[in-house]
This record gives structure tokens, C-alpha cells and sequence, in this order.
């Protein structure tokens, strides 16, 4: 799969790594977003719900902080979604610090399949 290729390629993670990290990215757009704005990102990744199935079950400390932090809202709202990732990433054996770095190159990917308005959409739940 592209997508995995890139990911594995510009950050040195193993390509099961790479899956259950765009996987708990999709998970995370997928919950956030409406079905219908959600459905436009899964149109423009094929297997998506390959990816998000590949995703570890987040949870633990970083999750909990994470939904603490979004229920302040505003700003916080951004960051405790990107926050609530990191256990998952912990459970990939991947520093929670990447979390970052996948999200441009996955933003770069749906805006080459998709266009500006599915980077959009997505765009709001990842940044």
C-alpha cells in the first residue's frame, strides 16, 4: 500500500508499525468525524478499515488524559485527540512523539487521492 510505503520509507518504522499507526489516526478521524465526512476520507484511502482494524486498542493513562484534556475543549480538544494516540503508539514500541509525524505525511497522502476538501475534513480532527 502507498500510504504504508511512505510512512515506512520517511520515518524508519517497520511497516506493521506504519499500519497501526495510520490506523489509530483513521480510527481517531472516524470517531471524531460525521459519517458522511468520514466516508469522503475512506473513499479516498483504500483499506482504511484494514488500517484502522490493524490499530492497537488505545486506552490506559494517555487515553484518559487525553479525553480529560478534550473535555476542556477549544484548543485542548485538538491536542487531547492527538494525545489520546499516544498510548497506542506506546503499544507499537513507537515514541509518542511520532504521532506528529505521521500526520502530515497522512494529510499529504489523502490530499493526493482525495484533494484540498478531504485533506480538509480530516484536517480537522488531526491538527
Amino acid at each position: 500500500m502507498e500510504l504504508l510505503k511512505m510512512l515506512t520509507d520517511q520515518l524508519g518504522v517497520s511497516e506493521d508499525q506504519a499500519k497501526g499507526g495510520a490506523g489509530l489516526l483513521f480510527k481517531l478521524a472516524k470517531d471524531k468525524l460525521g459519517s458522511n465526512d468520514f466516508s469522503q476520507v475512506a473513499t479516498a484511502v483504500p483499506g482504511i478499515e484494514d488500517l484502522i482494524s490493524a490499530a492497537p486498542k488505545s486506552g490506559g493513562l494517555a487515553g484518559a488524559l487525553g479525553g480529560l484534556a478534550s473535555s476542556f475543549g477549544g484548543g485542548a480538544s485538538q491536542l487531547g485527540n492527538l494525545a489520546s494516540l499516544a498510548g497506542g503508539f506506546k503499544s507499537l514500541n513507537l515514541d509518542s512523539g511520532l504521532v506528529s509525524q505521521f500526520v502530515p505525511i497522512i494529510l499529504s497522502f489523502v490530499q493526493s487521492k482525495g484533494g484540498d476538501m478531504v485533506k480538509g475534513v480530516l484536517e480537522k480532527v488531526l491538527k
